[in-house]
C-alpha cells in the first residue's frame, strides 16, 4: 500500500554514531511508505554510521540520499543541510524530519502527513492527551517539560512541544526561510526555524505521537548543549528583525 503524498516527500534523518538503527529504520521507513525519499545526514560518524548510509544508498538507488558533513556540528545543522539539498531537488512538497534511534515511531508520519495539506508545519507532539512517552527518566522529561516552558514564554510559538524533531514542513515554509538567520546547533535550531515561521504567518498543526526512549545507541544530549539552548534563546529572539508575511 502506498499513499498520494509520498513521492512528494523528503524524509531527512541526522546521525551521530547511529550505525546500530540507520539500517533498519530506514528499511523500515521504505517498507511503509515504499516510494519516499530519504536523505542521511552523517556528521562523520567514527562508528561507521556514514558508510552505511552509502550502501544503503547503492541499494535503493535514487530514493536514498547521503550527505557527509566533515565533522560534528549537531542535529540542527544537520537537518538544514537537509533542508537545503532538497530545495535543490526541485520536487518535493514536503520535508519531515526524524531521529534515527526509533525515538520517532515509522507509523506515526501518516498520522503527521494527514494534516499537511492543511497546514505548513505538522509537529508530533510528545504533550497532547493521546501521546505517550515510553522509558524517558525522569531527569530528562523534567527538562524537556521546562526547555517548552521557556520557549513558549520567549517566543510565544503555538506548539505544546516545540523541541521534538519529528515534523513536517510545506515547501513553501522552507522555500522562505533565512537559513543564515538560523540560530544555534542543537535541538534548539527548531525552536529558531519555527519563530521565523510563525513570524511569517505559517500555520501550525500537532498530532499525537509515539515517543520511546532510544534502547540502542547512546544519546548525545549534554548539558552543554543545554547552556547552549538557553542562551541561544535570547539570540533568536533579540536579533530576529523578520515581519510577518
Amino acid at each position: 500500500m502506498s499513499f498520494l503524498w509520498e513521492e512528494k516527500v523528503l524524509i531527512i534523518i541526522p546521525t551521530y554514531n547511529e550505525r546500530l538503527t540507520i539500517r533498519s529504520l530506514v528499511v523500515e521507513l521504505f517498507n511503509l511508505y515504499p516510494k519516499v525519499s530519504i536523505c542521511v545526514v552523517d556528521d562523520s560518524s567514527p562508528d561507521g554510521t556514514g558508510e552505511e548510509a552509502k550502501k544503503l544508498a547503492t541499494e535503493f538507488n535514487n530514493k536514498f540520499f547521503t550527505i557527509s558533513r566533515p565533522k560534528k556540528s549537531g542535529r540542527g545543522n544537520a537537518v538544514v543541510e537537509g533542508l537545503k539539498f532538497g530545495l535543490k531537488q526541485s520536487k518535493f512538497e514536503y520535508f519531515v524530519e526524524m531521529d534515527s534511534d526509533f525515538s520517532h515511531d515509522p507509523k506515526d508520519l501518516q498520522r503527521i502527513m494527514h494534516e499537511s495539506n492543511d497546514y505548513d508545519i505538522v509537529v508530533g507532539s510528545r504533550y497532547l492527551s493521546e501521546s505517550r512517552i515510553v522509558n524517558w527518566p525522569l531527569g530528562r522529561k523534567c527538562f524537556s517539560l521546562c526547555a517548552n516552558f521557556l520557549v513558549r514564554q520567549m517566543l510565544k510559538l503555538p506548539l505544546s512541544d516545540c523541541t521534538n524533531g519529528y515534523r513536517c514542513y510545506s515547501y513553501e515554509a522552507v522555500r522562505t526561510l533565512d537559513f543564515e538567520g538560523i540560530h544555534g546547533s542543537g535541538f534548539i535550531v527548531l525552536s529558531s526555524i519555527a519563530y521565523q515561521q510563525f513570524l511569517k504567518g505559517f500555520s501550525f498543526f500537532e498530532v499525537p505521537t509515539l515517543f520511546v526512549n532510544r534502547t540502542r545507541g547512546h544519546s548525545s544530549f549534554s548539558i552543554g548543549e543545554v547552556t547552549h539552548s538557553i542562551l541561544t534563546l535570547w539570540k533568536i529572539r533579540s536579533k530576529s528583525h523578520l515581519t510577518q508575511r
